[in-house]
């Protein structure tokens, strides 16, 4: 189970529907299992693809990296949107993901955020497995 304040979903709303109709990310920041902070990112990929894709640099690695840091905090995840389509993860989401991380996808339909849904990849990289969010 992931546990994300309303506050944080809120957070991320905003910045995916501002990004809309292009993908939206950003990382989570916090501890296994809970969610303390976000990082929104600008999308790094090229105009043509950014509808579909998203892209973080490794300076926006480095960035989120110290951020967490700073907190005490870890980064446990990455958020981001699919804009007009269902929240599942891609084969391209299973090719960049990394394993222990959660994955929150949040739906965004006509510019505004229909629903959220986390993911965690297994450790062989064969598929996802669904994990419940907690929004408190």
């Amino acid at each position: 189970m992931l546990a994300v304040s309303n506050d944080l979903i809120e957070q991320i709303n905003k910045h995916v529907e501002e990004a809309y109709p292009e993908e939206g990310a950003g990382f989570l920041i916090g501890v296994e299992g809970e969610v303390k902070q976000i990082l929104s990112l600008p999308n790094a990929r090229e105009d043509e693809a950014r509808h579909n894709r998203f892209l973080f640099t490794p300076e926006d690695y480095l960035k989120a990296e110290l951020k967490a840091d700073s907190l005490g905090l870890s980064l446990i995840g990455v958020f981001h949107s699919h804009p007009d389509c269902p929240n599942v993860p891609s084969e391209y989401d299973r090719e960049w993901a990394q394993p222990f991380f959660s994955y929150i996808i949040t739906r965004v339909d006509a510019g505004k955020s229909i629903s959220h849904r986390s993911w965690r990849l297994l450790e062989d990289r064969s598929k996802y497995e669904e994990e419940e969010i907690s929004v408190q």
